[in-house]
């Protein structure tokens, strides 16, 4: 007798572009379709480019248009869908779709999974959370994190036990890009002899991408033939590129903008960086270590989870401009500390952040949860 798939709902803001609806994507096509059946809810309207990708193939998306403030209608929408499509699990992805998720799987059988993706910054109390916190863990069957950081921030600013919180490392397919660079290199005005140094990321201030063109200002001072690449966009992006035109690096500095397949752009990079104030695990780091590349990158969040100071690349205090410089240049100087830091990169992505170890550790907890007939969340 064929055994019933697993119903999972995903409840997340959006599915656009971001670490967090990577790690959904990865999930949904990871996991054997033959033994579960995922569905999307986002709760802030926008279904978003990955979104369209997944339902072009099928995949179940819902948009639901949260209102500003606390909107009880969406309890109520959630908790009836809950028991009309009978999902077994409710899979929720950051704090607010938890808040809400949790709520609505009251008097439900569905069991509640709470991933925290990362913290703002800076992180702060709220002895409201605390007091809503207790009664939203009595309907949470697992809570998960993306680094030892974040947990230790739930414990912290949430007021969440210790003992109910596990540890599971994002996990990527490694970056595909084909061996065409010259083509590109071209396009972008980048000399056969230039070192560059890159990153792929949101433009935003909390990933403070104005040092990093401080240091590499530093950088190219000391080696002229250097150059930045900055793949991504965000509301920095017109305050970033007046920087550079303010320290004369408009030649020097490149603003690729938005990119839907970064692959081919991290290729190009000799380093890879992140200048953060905050971070879970970057999924632009981990691509880059798949890729083989060493990197330089503040010392916050889940970063000194992700690599070794010295033995993958090196961590810097955040914020400090001269440090990050400093150890920028130290990779340049020596091409053969750079083919080493790179190669320890790609074995540590295979051996702990490889796409296979995210998904089994996934379906190991969905298996438990959905076998688990405890009855009804109160």
């Amino acid at each position: 007798m064929k055994r019933e798939k697993i119903k999972i709902l995903h409840v997340t803001f959006n599915m656009g572009i971001g670490g967090t609806e990577r790690v959904i994507l990865q999930l949904i096509n990871g996991l054997d379709s033959d033994c579960y059946e995922c569905s999307i809810l986002c709760i802030d309207g926008e279904i978003g480019s990955i979104g369209n990708s997944l339902q072009e193939k099928g995949i179940q998306i819902i948009s639901y248009n949260r209102k500003d403030g606390f909107d009880a209608s969406l309890i109520l929408y959630l908790h009836r869908l809950i028991k009309q499509q009978q999902f077994n699990v409710l899979h929720c992805h950051q704090y607010t779709p938890y808040f809400y998720g949790a709520l609505s799987s009251i008097f439900t059988k569905c069991k509640v999974i709470f991933t925290e993706h990362g913290r703002f910054y800076p992180d702060r109390y709220s002895w409201k959370r605390r007091i809503i916190n207790q009664i939203l863990y009595l309907t949470t069957d697992s809570i998960t994190t993306i680094s030892k950081a974040t947990k230790d921030a739930l414990i912290r600013y949430e007021w969440m036990p210790k003992k109910a919180i596990s540890v599971i490392y994002n996990g990527i397919e490694p970056a595909q890009c084909s061996s065409q660079t010259y083509e590109l290199k071209k396009e972008l005005r980048i000399n056969e002899e230039d070192l560059l140094l890159g990153t792929i990321s949101r433009l935003d201030p909390v990933k403070n991408q104005k040092m990093m063109i401080d240091a590499f200002y530093e950088v190219n001072k000391a080696k002229a033939n250097t150059k930045l690449l900055i793949v991504g966009d965000g509301p920095s992006r017109e305050r970033l590129e007046k920087h550079a035109i303010k320290l004369k690096l408009d030649n020097s500095v490149i603003f690729t903008g938005f990119q839907t397949s970064p692959d081919e752009y991290l290729a190009l990079m000799d380093v890879f960086l992140l200048s953060s104030f905050t971070e879970g695990t970057s999924i632009s780091l981990l691509e880059a270590m798949s890729l083989g590349k060493p990197s330089v990158l503040t010392d916050v969040g889940g970063n000194s989870e992700v690599i070794d100071n010295g033995t993958h690349g090196f961590l810097t205090q955040s914020n400090d401009v001269l440090q990050f410089s400093d150890k920028i240049l130290t990779l340049l100087m020596d091409n053969n500390l750079r083919a080493k830091l790179g190669d320890n990169s790609k074995v540590r992505f295979l051996n702990t952040f490889g796409i296979k170890i995210m998904i089994d550790t996934y379906q190991q907890l969905y298996q438990k949860l959905a076998n688990d007939t405890s009855g009804y969340h109160h």
